[in-house]
């Protein structure tokens, strides 16, 4: 969601908009951060990157998140379910920091039991 909003995407950049404004608690995860940083194509976009990241709470990947994101892929690989390492971690640091997914890969992320999504959807151009 967040790299729809760098994009300049809707209705990811009203959310985030929205979520900055109302709460000031927009979060992301450490893994998130690494992708969006990772995925910058030039200065001007890892400015952009460095500027969102900056306004968010970012959640570590603390040794509780990691043992629960371990515990998420033995379940899901143990059913031929598996959503990707990346992924796996995301859902990990959700689950253990209690925060609220927002995503538009819910087709991944509905699999992870207890996991809280956000209902968001793209809009269709």
């Amino acid at each position: 969601m967040l790299i729809d909003a760098l994009r300049g995407r809707q209705p990811a950049l009203d959310r985030v908009r929205l979520e900055l404004a109302a709460t000031s608690r927009l979060a992301t995860t450490v893994i998130t951060a690494f992708e969006l940083l990772s995925g910058a194509r030039s200065d001007r976009e890892r400015a952009k990157v460095i500027t969102l990241l900056d306004a968010l709470d970012i959640l570590p990947l603390t040794p509780a998140a990691a043992e629960d994101a371990a515990a998420i892929r033995r379940q899901l690989e143990s059913r031929g379910e598996g959503i990707g390492t990346a992924d796996t971690l995301i859902a990990g640091i959700c689950r253990t920091a209690g925060a609220i997914l927002m995503t538009f890969n819910r087709k991944h992320f509905e699999r992870v039991a207890n996991l809280a999504l956000s209902q968001l959807e793209r809009t269709r151009a």
